[in-house]
């Protein structure tokens, strides 16, 4: 096995989890009329009472978004160092960067977004990991100590720029506010559109990337000569302090119950409320938590790779899933919302209607994502590589 895929292979398994996971909370989308959405100041809603059975499967889905942001960074940093060993100039890398990213935008506003909210353009997660690996032609020649300090800044910028209301108005000088830092409502025709809604505000997410990209430096440097994880001092354990670490921020931060929740402050001492955080846009909380969940999991399994020798054989579905995300995002998407309103259930069932689907949509997907799989190796300088 190339070291590079060994390496890439633990990342993949994190990835694939969280793409499971997310099925989750999009089949509840589609057909679980009694989905809490709860985790923002903006929905006016935060200080309802919350169904712990509901409010549990919507949150487990929230270590999907800081997943895909932190190790699309790792992945690029890791991608773009064997690009450049390969002899590729850094002309070439930032423009494969500038069009990979333009792409993601483009499938968010012409495809996904046909999916939710008809006659209103929704800035989700691609329109954020699009414009994020645009920011990242100039962050990348940045050292990492720097790239740490702009995701810190990134995540706190919302703290100190909050006027206590997400509804932006029509200025120009508000609107890229909305874009950049803090979730917002832009009444304003844009390609069609009737107005613009921010859910995913560049500069936050932007900053979790550049958290990855560091990772990705320092898996490079931890093996130069095989990149194999299995080789030398074991990365499990720095991974867990890591995630050790950013929980007790976070428990600091949630304890505090002030700055770093994003105006989402705890009602009580309940597991429930402790767990409630600010997801649009991420608060330090948020970040803290899932990143830190984040990094106990790949501890385990880079733990259980070099005990082993590999996490699993290739066919795995979850490692399937893991690398074809971008098929699997766009596809799991049409098949859920084209289901639900075809079959008149839209938001009329419960968790048992949505788990039902989400069996179904993972079992359809496993051989579609096997035949996209092999279709990018038979054409790898084909436009698919961007994706």
């Amino acid at each position: 096995m190339n070291p590079m895929q060994h390496r890439l292979q633990a990342l993949d398994w994190m990835r694939g989890i969280v793409m499971v996971l997310m099925v989750t909370d999009h089949a509840s989308e589609a057909f679980n009329g009694a989905r809490p959405v709860t985790d923002a100041v903006i929905l006016g809603n935060w200080q309802q009472p919350l169904d712990a059975v509901q409010f549990l499967f919507r949150w487990l889905s929230h270590l999907c978004a800081p997943v895909f942001l932190f190790l699309a960074g790792t992945s690029l940093a890791l991608s773009i160092e064997r690009k450049r060993q390969g002899g590729a100039s850094g002309a070439r890398i930032d423009r494969d960067l500038l069009i990979r990213g333009l792409l993601l935008v483009a499938v968010e506003v012409l495809f996904i977004n046909l999916f939710w909210f008809p006659g209103m353009l929704l800035l989700q997660v691609m329109y954020a990991i699009g414009m994020s690996m645009i920011a990242m032609i100039a962050l990348r020649r940045l050292p990492d100590a720097l790239l740490l300090m702009f995701a810190v800044f990134a995540l706190a910028v919302g703290e100190w720029t909050r006027t206590g209301t997400m509804v932006v108005p029509a200025e120009v000088g508000s609107g890229t506010a909305a874009l950049l830092i803090d979730c917002g409502l832009l009444p304003v025709p844009v390609l069609g559109f009737g107005s613009v809604i921010c859910v995913y505000p560049v500069l936050p997410w932007c900053g979790i990337m550049a958290a990855g990209w560091v990772l990705g430096r320092w898996l490079l440097r931890r093996q130069p000569g095989s990149g194999d994880l299995r080789e030398g001092a074991p990365i499990a354990r720095p991974l867990a302090l890591l995630g050790a670490l950013l929980l007790i921020v976070f428990v600091v931060l949630r304890g505090n119950n002030g700055w770093g929740n994003l105006g989402l402050l705890r009602l009580d001492g309940s597991l429930l409320q402790w767990l409630h955080v600010s997801k649009y846009p991420p608060s330090l909380t948020f970040a803290t938590l899932e990143l830190g969940i984040m990094f106990l999991i790949l501890a385990a399994l880079a733990r259980r790779d070099a005990a082993r020798g590999a996490v699993s054989g290739p066919d795995h579905p979850v490692l399937v899933f893991g690398q074809t995300a971008f098929f699997f995002y766009c596809a799991h998407i049409a098949m859920l919302e084209l289901a639900a309103h075809g079959s008149g259930y839209y938001q009329r069932g419960g968790l048992g209607l949505a788990l039902l689907a989400t069996g179904l949509v993972l079992i359809v997907l496993y051989p579609l994502c096997l035949a996209y799989r092999r279709l990018k190796a038979r054409h790898p300088r084909s436009v698919l590589r961007y994706f």
